[in-house]
């Protein structure tokens, strides 16, 4: 049996794959920390190369994935996935980013973090920051049982059977719990952190029946009683992610930049990544290929079978990119590097296991680390190791320890700050944690903090420095008096924004926008949309030579990090299309105008001649007739919204509420199902609420908008939407005393909000609740 070797590298993530999907050997899937599930289908065998389609779209981290299996109601099964805004989301892989999902299942009051479904596809299984896990019936989308008792994050979830669900804890513990929420056992699974829980085939040579690790860096393998029967140690920091394949190896994935492949239990194979993080792993049932998801952004299938391997030439690139790799000190530990054997020791030494790891003082007196391949009998170069450099390029001490940085955190008046180090090499998250539990915060800070060290270290690499040279080593990056305070998202200085333990919701003050996009998939729709407008002899609102240059010259400004200087052709070529072509055809031209809203002021003045504006050529276009395709609606009303982000498209709304208002006002009673369109709806009431909160604000307008937003919320039980609504109302509320009176003489607010409080366990939604009421009950 041969070694794994490259496969594919599927490249189009914006920020790390947190995990990863291989249910058929025709197609994987990707979630991500840039907040989308992508789906990757196999469009050539020899090499293999794969086609990308982003399936849904978030706000935030996707963290989790699981894949129902086909069924006759689901023939090509159901993606499920969930992240940090606590929603699982489950959809159909062959629906289109404008689809409605399948089901949104709600419940859980945190980030979700596990996800497994069941062997018979009915049980989803999930795992959560709150402390809980929660088993989900297919089809009934509700939770049917809470699996309580944990005492942190529930980092690993498994259906075992039809019987037993088996939890990972950050408490240590590994728990057995039936399907109606009992709790069976509970067994100590590490001496810390428990992430990951793999199901092993049957017969299995150890007699085990599952896998667990963590952050102890060991695999441990158990009996369905709770009884270890072996360990297998060999990785050299936090294990992320387990799977078996067919033929009864297993897999893990890791910190260390590691995949290992095990036997019984012996490691017969690594594949080190050129990334910091290998965050999951996943093999295919049906050929025994493996797929990664890892820091760099990139997700790596490999495969055994020579036909299915990549070619020569990205082999090779994948290994220089490992050779060249640059490996934090932190992950190695202290290097004598005078007492490093030279180069000569990799040709005079062999190895004496799978994955052992060699410093070497290379003749140019860098350190590389070299890990021994037992099939091919050699030392493979794995990288260089660096020293980190953080904010001055020297190391700050803390507690006996060296670090890149080293934040003051103020969390109470009047005591003294608390100290957060962080190294580069640190995942900010594990960073954060440990902040957390060494000072005894409230878990609900982790967010912000990890969030903190992100933006306060960005830009900053391994081995140079990110400040400049005048500032003080150890230094807080926002100055002595502007330390960071949990619950302030982007720390401003003390006197704007007391320590406070949580952030207020209202009023909302910024504009929201809906700017995320794939400009490759949206141009290769119109140029698919355009042949087939030609081979139907519509030359008289196709696309000719030089329009579909300007095509490809806009969808490239459009996806640059600075899209403001935009050639007005483009524009016009995105009005063609939006307002020209079939009505059942237009989507891609007003996406590509929902962009221009959010990126450029462009599009409002150009669009602004004499009387008409924007609004009036997309309602002379139809896109809000009766008849117009719900998904041109919604992308109508992102536009609109979008062009919040600019003040000259705020001056365009501000000036044509009065007929922006009619085209949608419509759609919230005839389409109030459609969770997309709603969300798009109460996100444009929201930025007309904080143009409110300007001097010159319109008590009519604002009376207006309540009135449409407490419709929605009457008629919701989802979550987004119902927020966003909630929040529009808030906002408005935070008008003045005199508006405030008058708005509680028209509604009764009361109902409104105990009505909501029936429907949603959410707690973000409790949290903006409360805060309405507080509002509300101002004098």
């Amino acid at each position: 049996m041969g070694d794994f070797k490259l496969s594919a590298q599927l490249r189009g993530h914006d920020d790390d794959v947190r995990s990863v999907a291989f249910p058929h050997s025709s197609f994987v899937v990707s979630a991500s920390r840039d907040a989308s599930v992508r789906l990757w289908k196999l469009s050539s065998n020899t090499p293999p190369t794969f086609d990308c389609t982003i399936v849904a779209r978030g706000t935030t981290f996707v963290n989790a994935l699981a894949f129902v299996p086909p069924s006759s109601t689901y023939p090509d099964g159901l993606i499920v996935s969930g992240g940090k805004d606590s929603i699982i989301d489950v959809r159909q892989p062959t629906r289109t980013l404008q689809d409605d999902a399948e089901a949104l299942l709600l419940g859980h009051g945190h980030n979700v973090c596990a996800l497994d479904v069941s062997q018979d596809g009915r049980t989803i299984v999930s795992g959560s920051w709150d402390q809980e896990a929660r088993v989900w019936t297919l089809g009934n989308w509700e939770s049917s049982a809470v699996l309580r008792g944990h005492e942190g994050s529930v980092w690993a979830v498994l259906a075992y059977d039809t019987k037993i669900i088996i939890t990972g804890c950050a408490d240590k513990q590994i728990r057995f719990f039936t399907h109606d929420g009992k709790l069976l056992r509970s067994i100590q699974g590490s001496s810390d952190v428990v992430r990951a829980l793999c199901r092993l085939p049957a017969n299995h040579p150890s007699g085990a029946q599952f896998a667990s690790a963590g952050n102890d860096g060991i695999i441990r393998l158990w009996t369905i009683e709770g009884t270890q029967v072996a360990e297998l140690h060999g990785h050299e920091n936090f294990i992320y992610s387990l799977a078996a394949l067919p033929n009864g190896e297993l897999v893990s994935s890791s910190e260390d930049r590691t995949i290992r492949i095990w036997r019984g239990d012996e490691c017969v194979q690594t594949i080190t990544h050129p990334a910091i993080s290998v965050w999951s792993v996943a093999v295919c049932a049906v050929n025994g290929d493996i797929v990664s998801g890892a820091s760099d952004r990139i997700v790596r299938v490999f495969s055994r079978d020579p036909e299915r391997q990549a070619d020569a030439a990205s082999i090779k690139e994948f290994d220089d990119a490992v050779k060249d790799s640059a490996i934090p000190q932190q992950q190695v530990g202290n290097i004598n590097k005078e007492n490093l054997p030279g180069p000569e020791f990799l040709t005079a030494k062999s190895g004496t296991k799978e994955g052992q790891v060699q410093m070497i003082r290379e003749a140019n007196g860098n350190v590389s680390a070299y890990t021994w391949s037992t099939a091919a009998a050699q030392w493979i170069n794995v990288g260089t190791v660096v020293d980190a450099a953080g904010s001055s390029g020297k190391k700050i001490s803390h507690n006996g320890q060296d670090f890149d940085y080293v934040f003051d955190v103020d969390i109470e008046d009047g005591k003294p700050p608390l100290k957060l180090p962080y190294n580069l090499s640190q995942n900010p998250y594990d960073a954060a944690r440990k902040f957390i539990e060494d000072n005894e915060l409230p878990l609900s800070y982790l967010d912000q903090v990890a969030n903190f060290i992100v933006t306060n270290t960005q830009g900053a690499t391994l081995g140079q420095s990110s400040a400049p040279a005048t500032q003080a080593p150890g230094s807080d990056p926002w100055g002595t008096e502007s330390r960071y305070r949990p619950g302030e998202v982007d720390a401003p200085a003390p006197q704007q924004a007391p320590p406070v333990s949580k952030p207020k919701i209202l009023p909302q003050t910024q504009y929201l926008k809906i700017d995320s996009a794939n400009l490759k998939v949206i141009e290769k729709k119109i140029g698919e949309i355009n042949e087939q407008l030609l081979s139907e002899g519509r030359k008289d609102v196709s696309l000719n030579p030089s329009d579909v240059g300007t095509l490809s010259t806009v969808c490239k400004q459009l996806d640059s990090p600075s899209a403001k200087n935009v050639t007005p052709a483009g524009i016009d070529l995105a009005l063609k299309i939006a307002t020209t072509w079939p009505l059942d055809k237009r989507l891609p031209g007003l996406d590509l105008l929902r962009l221009f809203a959010a990126k450029t002021p462009a599009l409002a003045t150009h669009t602004s001649s004499g009387n008409a504006t924007l609004v009036d050529i997309l309602r002379d276009a139809g896109i809000f007739a009766p008849e117009s395709p719900p998904n041109n609606v919604m992308l109508g009303v992102r536009i609109f919204a979008n062009l919040f982000s600019t003040e000259e498209g705020r001056t365009v709304v501000d000036g044509t509420f009065d007929t922006l208002h009619p085209l949608i006002r419509p759609f919230i009673k005839t389409h109030s199902s459609n969770r997309n369109l709603i969300t798009a709806i109460t996100t444009l009431y929201i930025n007309f609420a904080v143009l409110l909160t300007s001097p010159s604000n319109d008590v009519n307008r604002a009376m207006t908008l309540l009135y449409d937003l407490i419709e929605i919320i009457n008629q919701l039980d989802e979550g987004e939407a119902l927020y966003r609504a909630l929040v529009g109302v808030g906002t408005v509320l935070t008008l003045g005393e005199d508006f405030r009176t008058h708005a509680k003489d028209t509604y009764d607010f009361e109902k409104v909000l105990v009505r909501v409080d029936q429907i949603s366990k959410e707690e973000r939604i409790k949290n903006v609740v409360a805060e309405m009421r507080d509002e509300l009950s101002e004098k």
